[in-house]
C-alpha cells in the first residue's frame, strides 16, 4: 500500500512540475502556460503540447524551444526526453517549411492574429490576439505497455509524433495539392479568357456593283420625269389645295320640300301617299278617356300580337335612333329617324309594302327624337344632332324649320303645352332651350344653363306640364319650367342613385306617378313621382342587360301609353325579343319573332290606343307586332 501511495504522490509531483515555464523568443514571444492534454485515440493515450512560435524571425535551421519544455521525474519519461525533443523539431520542420514556401507573405498576415494562453490553475484555455502563432505537436504514449505507434504506417516516418488522424489528414492535403497542381487550372483559365474575347465580326456588307459607264440603266417613266416623248421638260403645273368635303354638311336654313330619295316625286303614287297621311290625321278619332285594363286582359291582348314577313321592312339606310307611331286607328303608319339624318315613313296598310315606304333627308346628322304633334297628327316634328328642329307637314309636303342653332347639338325635346305651341329642347352640352312656335323666326325664347354636363332625354309631366325631367350623364333632375332662368337653374329634385351612364328617363303616360330610367349598370329603376317633393323614393329595380356595344343603339325603356304600369324595352337575349315588365319588377310578356326577328330592336314604340308595337334595329329595319 505504501508503495502505491508513493507512486501516486510521485505522479502528482510530476504533473505539478509540468506547469508552464516562462520563456522568450526574440523578445516577441509571449509567456504561455503549457499543460499537457491527454486524449485517447484507438485505445492509446496521446499528450498534446502547445509550443509558441514566431513566423517573423523564423529560420528552419534555428528552431528555438523552451529550455524546460518537459520535466518528468519518471525514468521512462526522462529516457525519452531527448527523443521527444528531436521528434518535435523534426515535425515542426516538416510541417512549416512547405507551408511557408507556398503561402509566403499571406501566411504571416493570416497566422499572426491569435495566441493561446492556458491557465494552469483553472484548467481553462484563453486566447489572446498577438503576433505569435501556436504550433501544435503531438506526443503519444501507450497507456498500458508504453509502446508508441510510430512507424506503424509505411511512408509516414516523418510524422511519427502525430496521431493517425493527423497523419491521414496531412496525407490527403498533400495528395489534393498534387492533384490540383497537375490540372494546371490557372493556365487553362488564362487560355479560356483569351478564347472568349469578343472579336469584331467581319464586314458583311455587300459591295455595290459599279455601274457600267456605257451600259443601259433601268427604264423610268417619262411621266414621272416630267418630260415629253421628245425629251423636252414639261412646264410645272401649279398645285391646287385639295378641298375635303364635309361628311355631314348642314342643310340650308328655311323650309325644305318633301323630296323622296327612293321614289319619283312627281308620281301619282307619292302624291296619293301624302294625301293619305293628311286625310288620316284629320279623321282621327280622339279618345280622351283612357282606362287602365287588368293585367290578365292586357296579357291576352299581347299574346294575340304577331310578326310576319309583311310587317318587316328596311325603311332607312342607317341604324334607327327614334321611332314614332301615328295615332290613327284606321291605318298603321310608322315613322323612323336614322343616324344618317333620314326620316322614313311606312304605310303598312298599303300593298305591296314596297310602294308604301318613302324616305326623306331633312337633316344631315342623326335624328334622335320624333313625335307626332298632339294637336295635329299631320305634323311630324324631328330633332337632330345637327342643331335643327323641323316639322314635316304632309298636307303641304314641306319640312318647316322650327328652331335652329348651328353652334349647338340637340339631343331630345318634348311639348310643354298640350297644343304643341311651346317646346323644351335639350342640348348635348347640358343646356336647355324654350321654343315658342307662335313667334316668327327660328330662334329660342330662352336659353337655360343647367347643372348637368350632358342631357340625353327630356320629358314633360303628362298632368302637371310645368314639370319636366332630364336625364344627364349620371344624375336625373326635375325642373319647374316657370322657374327657369338664363343663368344656371337649380333643379327641384335630383336622383343620384345611378352608378353609370344614364340612357333615358320618362314619366308614366297617364298620371305621371312613376318614372322609369335606363342605366348602363344593367338596371331598370322605377321611382314614385306621385308627390313631387324634395325626394322621390325608389320603388323597384329590375335586372336587365343594357350593354348593347358601340354598333347598336342604346336601349331606352318606355311606358306603354295604354298601360302605364308596364314598360317596354329591347333585349340582348337569344332568340331575339322585345320584353315587357310590370312596375313591380315582374316579367309580363316577350315578343318573339323567330326568323322574322333576327336582330336586336333597341328603340321601340307602342300605339297609344291599338295593340301595335314597332321596333327599330341597327340596320334600318322596322319590325311591327300587331293583331
Amino acid at each position: 500500500m505504501s508503495g502505491s501511495r508513493a507512486e501516486a504522490e510521485e505522479k502528482v509531483g510530476s504533473r505539478q512540475r509540468l506547469q508552464v515555464n516562462e520563456y522568450k523568443e526574440n523578445q516577441n514571444i509571449a509567456c504561455v502556460s503549457l499543460r499537457p492534454v491527454q486524449t485517447t485515440v484507438l485505445g492509446k493515450t496521446a499528450k498534446v503540447y502547445l509550443v509558441p512560435f514566431s513566423l517573423s524571425n523564423y529560420k528552419p535551421d534555428k528552431l528555438k524551444r523552451p529550455k524546460s519544455l518537459l520535466d518528468k521525474n519518471s525514468n521512462n519519461e526522462v529516457a525519452c526526453k531527448k527523443c521527444k525533443k528531436a521528434e518535435i523539431k523534426k515535425t515542426c520542420r516538416r510541417i512549416l517549411t512547405p507551408k511557408m514556401e507556398a503561402t509566403s507573405s499571406k501566411a504571416e498576415s493570416t497566422l499572426q492574429k491569435s495566441s493561446l494562453d492556458v491557465h494552469a490553475e483553472s484548467n481553462k484555455w484563453q486566447y489572446k490576439n498577438t503576433s505569435d502563432t501556436v504550433i501544435l505537436s503531438a506526443d503519444t504514449e501507450s497507456s498500458q505497455d508504453g509502446d508508441s505507434d510510430e512507424g506503424t504506417t509505411p511512408g509516414m516516418d516523418d510524422f511519427s509524433g502525430l496521431s493517425p488522424y493527423e497523419k491521414k489528414r496531412l496525407k490527403n492535403i498533400s495528395e489534393n495539392a498534387n492533384f490540383f497542381a497537375s490540372l494546371q487550372l490557372s493556365e487553362s483559365a488564362a487560355r479560356l479568357r483569351e478564347m472568349i474575347k469578343k472579336r469584331q465580326p467581319p464586314e458583311s456588307k455587300r459591295k455595290k456593283p459599279k455601274k457600267k459607264e456605257n451600259g443601259t440603266g433601268c427604264r423610268r417613266s417619262m411621266r414621272l420625269l416630267k418630260v415629253d416623248p421628245s425629251g423636252v421638260s414639261l412646264p410645272a403645273t401649279p398645285t391646287q389645295p385639295i378641298l375635303v368635303a364635309d361628311e355631314n354638311p348642314l342643310l340650308p336654313p328655311g323650309p325644305l320640300e318633301m323630296t323622296s330619295e327612293n321614289r319619283d316625286d312627281n308620281s301619282e303614287l307619292f302624291k296619293g301617299f301624302l294625301q293619305t297621311w293628311a286625310e288620316v290625321s284629320k279623321t282621327r278619332s280622339k279618345n280622351t278617356e283612357k282606362e287602365l285594363s287588368s293585367i290578365k286582359n292586357y296579357k291576352a291582348n299581347l299574346n294575340g300580337m304577331i310578326i310576319s314577313e309583311d310587317t318587316v321592312y328596311k325603311v332607312t339606310k342607317g341604324p334607327i335612333f327614334s321611332v314614332a307611331l301615328h295615332p290613327s286607328e284606321i291605318r298603321t303608319l310608322v315613322a323612323a329617324g336614322a343616324r344618317s339624318g333620314q326620316v322614313g315613313l311606312w304605310d303598312l296598310t298599303h300593298q305591296p309594302k314596297e310602294d308604301g315606304v318613302y324616305s326623306f333627308q331633312p337633316h344631315s346628322q342623326p335624328v334622335s327624337c320624333l313625335y307626332f304633334s298632339p294637336a295635329n297628327p299631320a305634323h311630324l316634328l324631328s330633332l337632330s344632332y345637327d342643331g335643327t328642329l323641323r316639322c314635316g307637314d304632309f298636307s303641304r309636303a314641306v319640312f318647316e324649320e322650327v328652331y335652329r342653332d348651328e353652334g349647338s347639338s340637340f339631343s331630345s325635346f318634348d311639348f310643354l303645352a298640350e297644343d304643341a305651341s311651346t317646346l323644351i329642347v335639350g342640348h348635348w352640352d347640358g343646356s336647355m332651350s324654350l321654343v315658342d312656335r307662335r313667334t316668327p323666326g327660328t330662334s329660342c325664347e330662352k336659353l337655360i344653363n343647367s347643372s348637368l354636363s350632358k342631357i340625353r332625354t327630356v320629358h314633360v309631366h303628362p298632368v302637371h306640364r310645368q314639370y319636366f325631367i332630364t336625364a344627364g350623364l349620371r344624375d336625373i333632375h326635375i325642373y319647374d319650367a316657370r322657374c327657369l332662368k338664363p343663368n344656371r337653374s337649380q333643379p327641384l329634385i335630383s336622383l343620384t342613385e345611378h352608378t353609370k351612364s344614364i340612357a333615358s328617363a320618362y314619366f308614366s303616360p297617364l298620371t305621371g306617378n312613376r318614372v322609369v330610367t335606363t342605366c348602363a349598370d344593367c338596371k331598370l329603376r322605377i321611382f314614385d313621382s306621385s308627390c313631387i317633393s324634395s325626394k322621390i323614393p325608389l320603388l323597384t329595380t329590375i335586372r336587365h342587360n343594357t350593354i348593347t356595344g358601340r354598333w347598336l343603339t342604346r336601349f331606352q325603356a318606355v311606358w306603354d301609353p295604354k298601360q302605364e304600369d308596364c314598360i317596354i324595352v329591347g333585349s340582348m337575349a337569344h332568340p331575339r325579343r322585345v320584353e315587357i315588365f310590370h312596375e313591380r319588377g315582374k316579367w309580363v310578356h316577350s315578343f318573339l319573332g323567330g326568323e322574322c326577328l333576327a336582330s336586336v330592336c333597341s328603340i321601340n314604340a307602342m300605339h297609344p290606343t291599338r295593340y301595335i308595337l314597332a321596333g327599330g334595329n341597327s340596320s334600318g329595319r322596322i319590325h311591327v307586332f300587331m293583331n
